[in-house]
């Protein structure tokens, strides 16, 4: 059986340049962090005496005898993408919900992707588990998503990625003294909306090919605030002046697509900025899910109260990227399996007892 731990992120800068219709020409950036909040995939191969020889397990339950049966699009093709065809039974838990603005999708894939290569004994790298995550997201599933959540969830930690125009990417971890990593912190918020919703649907109004070189302005300006935020972090500016870079971003963002924003969450979003709030911005590709805010710690009461209506999540930044927790070597039933495929079994069934 093996257990991966994969981290969720919150995106503060450059989201928008992270989508290949868009930096495969430009080239893009971002400023992003991992966070204590995580997605566990639990795998283990499964013992050839059930009715079924798969089992999922996540929102709901399927049981199935293919990979070919498979409803979940993202295990069926990670099965088939690293070629596992024995029995097998794969749990996914989270602390977050789903669709909400967290990279929850991208922590999923890459933490099913991590468990699943353990499983079959092998040894999966930061980059490998990245680009495999992409590749399988984007390519295999052709899904509208950017490039930077893989990246987060397999790596972890507060980093600068820079997407370049051959597909590749590098990590830049941001070297900061540790006060300045706990204030920055510090001075984060992180509220539930409520609103669920589709990222790729929502990335669709802006991060295709034919809608991107409409937004090139505004992506071109968004990828300046990755520099300005590093620089900022690095020097001994007041830490709210990043509060203000968020704000600013915030406004240029909405600018992208009608479907970035929404009345209900310009409406948290300003009695936030009343209560204390010096920036903030949804999380993700927009339209609902978490609301990032960022508030001097004087004031997040007052925030916390104007929000009540709100969870609010307590967090803390997280440097270790998706990790293999558990792993303990079981029996292996391949060759009871192969067995099995060749008998002609009695199919399981209930039997009827007549009452008395």
């Amino acid at each position: 059986m093996i257990i991966s731990r994969t981290p969720f992120r919150i995106s503060f800068f450059g989201g928008g340049t992270d989508y290949p219709a868009w930096y495969r020409r430009h080239g893009g950036a971002v400023l992003a962090a991992s966070i204590d909040k995580y997605c566990y995939l639990t795998c283990r191969y499964l013992p050839p005496f059930l009715e079924h020889r798969i089992r999922i397990v996540y929102s709901r339950i399927e049981q199935c005898q293919t990979v070919d049966e498979i409803a979940h699009p993202v295990v069926r093709e990670a099965l088939r993408f690293l070629k596992v065809d024995r029995g097998i039974e794969i749990h996914h838990a989270a602390d977050l919900p789903g669709r909400s603005g967290m990279g929850s999708s991208s922590s999923f894939t890459v933490g099913l992707l991590h468990a699943l290569s353990a499983l079959k004994g092998k040894i999966s790298g930061k980059r490998q588990l990245a680009r495999d995550g992409i590749a399988l997201e984007q390519e295999r599933l052709q899904e509208t998503v950017g490039s930077q959540d893989q990246v987060c969830a397999a790596y972890g930690g507060l980093n600068q990625i820079h997407f370049l125009q051959n597909g590749d990417f590098t990590v830049q971890p941001l070297t900061l003294p540790r006060s300045r990593v706990r204030e920055l912190n510090a001075h984060l918020m992180l509220f539930y909306t409520g609103i669920r919703r589709t990222a790729s649907k929502v990335a669709a109004s802006y991060g295709t090919a034919t809608n991107i070189e409409r937004c090139a302005d505004v992506l071109v300006r968004m990828r300046e605030y990755v520099d300005r935020a590093v620089d900022l972090l690095n020097s001994r500016q007041s830490i709210s002046a990043f509060g203000e870079l968020l704000h600013e971003n915030w406004m240029l963002k909405r600018e992208l697509s009608d479907k970035v924003s929404n009345p209900e969450v310009d409406a948290l979003y300003e009695r936030a900025r009343s209560a204390g709030a010096v920036g903030g911005k949804l999380l993700g590709a927009g339209a609902g899910g978490f609301l990032l805010l960022f508030v001097p710690p004087d004031r997040q009461a007052a925030v916390r109260a104007r929000l009540e209506n709100l969870l609010n999540v307590p967090f803390k930044f997280e440097f270790s990227g998706s990790q293999i927790i558990f792993f303990d070597p079981e029996e292996d039933y391949a060759r009871l399996e192969k067995a099995r495929a060749s008998q002609q079994l009695e199919g399981f069934r209930e039997m009827e007892i007549e009452p008395g």
